[in-house]
């Protein structure tokens, strides 16, 4: 994956919309859901009835715990949750998306090699040119995305980082840049 220069205030704007119309269709559709599925399915109301008329009837200090609609309310969150991730799923590709779904792969990759980041830190100390090209990727995307969400508190020290890679780069004289990143190359560290 190649790092491209996103306009930050579209992806922003784009961001903030899509996190408010994400929460604001999750509550709605939650709430339509559970309700649909509790005006079908509940017995509630006839469990509560029984329960009035057994206490009359049975007096021996037993009590009958009354039922709730947990169950499909909590259903009803999960239809919604579907739906969402549906709707999400489609546009990922749209013109809209395309900042956002961009920063989200970013963000993926950026998992990968950090889950990795160790052997491939030591690699890059020996010179190997795969741990150069994966750092070089990995400082230059961070950098990228901190400063996209505005993120400045730990940019110096990425920035470091980045830099003391461009050092190593100048002191083996090799020319390596983010460009030439793959996501296999991750691979190659287990």
């Amino acid at each position: 994956m190649q790092l491209i220069d996103i306009n930050k205030a579209r992806y922003r704007k784009n961001l903030n919309i899509t996190i408010v119309g994400f929460i604001s269709s999750l509550l709605v559709m939650s709430l339509l859901f559970g309700t649909v599925l509790i005006s079908l399915f509940s017995t509630v109301g006839d469990v509560n009835e029984l329960a009035k008329l057994a206490s009359d009837v049975i007096t021996d200090g037993v009590t009958v715990e009354p039922e709730t609609n947990f169950r499909y309310n909590l259903l009803g969150c999960l239809l919604a949750l579907l739906v969402n991730g549906a709707i999400l799923y489609k546009i990922k590709n749209s013109e809209f998306f395309t900042e956002i779904y961009y920063v989200w792969q970013i963000k993926q990759l950026q998992n990968l090699v950090y889950r990795k980041l160790k052997r491939v830190k030591a690699a890059a100390k020996d010179g190997e040119e795969t741990a150069l090209i994966i750092l070089s990727f990995y400082y230059q995307s961070q950098i990228q995305v901190y400063q996209l969400d505005d993120n400045t508190i730990t940019l110096s020290s990425i920035e470091k980082h980045l830099q003391q890679v461009n050092d190593l780069l100048s002191n083996k004289d090799l020319d390596i840049s983010a460009k030439q990143f793959n996501k296999t190359l991750i691979t190659s560290y287990k």
